[in-house]
């Protein structure tokens, strides 16, 4: 999941939220989306491996 943050800048959150917090992990944050976009391929691929 990628939002925008208020700096203009991408973040990369967890899909499932995290049991201790409640609240999705931050798994980076990124200058622009297509840079996100690629991380989150990459997240998904090494979850998979």
């Amino acid at each position: 999941m990628i939002r925008k943050l208020k700096s203009g800048e991408y973040r990369l959150y967890s899909r499932k939220k995290n049991p201790a917090t409640g609240k999705r992990r931050n798994l980076g944050t990124f200058k622009t989306r297509d840079a996100a976009e690629a991380h989150e391929r990459a997240v998904q691929f090494f979850k998979r491996h």
